[in-house]
C-alpha cells in the first residue's frame, strides 16, 4: 500500500498509538502533520527521526478541544500542501472513576477530548474534502464502547459517540468519494493504559485469546489499510483490533 502524493493529519500524534500511525503513514510516502497538546520534546524528536528517513512530517501544537484551532490547522495545511487527503482522529484521554464520585470535570474532559475533538476536525476538513471529491477519515474508538467497564462511564460514552458519529458521517458523504471508518483497539501497550495494566497484572493477557497485549503498530496497520486505495469501498465500519478479547467478553 503506497500513500505517495497523499497528505495526512493525525491528532494526538506524538506518542503511543498516534506516533505509530504517523510513522506508518509517513513511511508509506504521505506528507504527515500531527497535533500534540503539550509534549514538545516528544513531538520534535518524532519529526527529527522521520526527517532523517526522508519523510516530510510536521508537528503542530494545539488543544483538540478548541474548534477554532482545528479550523486554523486544517486551513494552514491546505495552504501549505494544497489539499488534505487523510484525517485520523486519534487524540484521547482517560479519567476513570465510579459514576457516584465522578465530578463534571472528569466527565467533560473525556467527552470533549475524545468525542468533541472528532467533530472539530471532521467539521474543519469535510468541506475541502467534499470539494476535492476525495478523503479518508479514520476515528479512534475502543472496545469500551460496547463492554461496560466499571469506572469508565465517561470513556465508554465518548467512544460510543465516536462510533455513532462515524456511521452517520459515512452515509452523508459517501457519494463524494470520502470514506469514514473507525478502529476500536483492545488492550494496547501504551502509556495511557499503563495504570490499568499494572493493576491487573497477568489477568489481562489471560483474558485475551491471542495471549498478548496489542502493540501500537497493530492499530497503525489497521489505520493504514482504511486510508489506502484498497479500502475505497469500505465505509461506516468499526474494526475491532483486540486479539479476540471481546469474543468471549471480559
Amino acid at each position: 500500500m503506497s500513500l505517495t502524493g497523499r497528505t495526512a493529519l493525525v491528532t494526538g500524534g506524538s506518542r503511543g498509538i498516534g506516533k505509530s500511525i504517523v510513522e506508518s503513514l509517513a513511511k508509506q510516502g504521505a506528507k504527515v502533520a500531527f497535533v500534540y497538546r503539550s509534549n514538545k520534546q516528544a513531538a520534535d524528536k518524532l519529526v527529527t527521526e522521520l526527517g532523517e528517513n526522508d519523510c516530510e512530517v510536521m508537528a503542530m501544537q494545539a488543544d483538540v478541544k478548541n474548534s477554532e484551532a482545528a479550523v486554523e490547522i486544517v486551513s494552514s495545511l491546505i495552504e501549505k500542501w494544497e489539499k488534505l487527503d487523510i484525517l485520523v482522529n486519534n487524540a484521547g484521554v482517560i479519567r476513570d472513576g465510579l459514576l457516584a464520585t465522578m465530578d463534571f470535570e472528569q466527565w467533560n474532559e473525556v467527552i470533549q477530548t475524545n468525542l468533541t475533538s472528532v467533530y472539530n476536525y471532521c467539521h474543519a476538513a469535510i468541506r475541502p474534502m467534499m470539494s476535492a471529491r476525495y478523503g479518508r477519515i479514520v476515528n479512534m474508538s475502543s472496545v469500551a464502547a460496547y463492554v461496560g467497564n466499571p469506572g469508565q462511564a465517561n470513556y465508554a460514552a465518548s467512544k460510543g459517540g465516536v462510533e455513532g458519529f462515524t456511521r452517520c458521517m459515512a452515509t452523508e458523504i459517501a457519494r463524494r468519494g470520502i470514506t469514514v471508518n473507525a478502529v476500536a483497539p483492545g488492550f494496547i501497550e501504551t502509556d495511557m493504559t499503563e495504570v490499568v495494566r499494572n493493576a491487573a497484572g497477568d489477568k489481562i493477557t489471560k483474558m485475551i485469546p491471542a495471549r498478548r497485549l496489542g502493540q501500537p503498530n497493530d492499530i497503525a496497520n489497521a489505520v493504514s489499510f482504511f486510508v489506502s486505495e484498497e479500502a475505497s469501498y469500505i465505509t461506516g465500519q468499526i474494526l475491532t483490533v483486540d486479539g479476540g478479547l471481546t469474543l468471549g467478553g471480559f
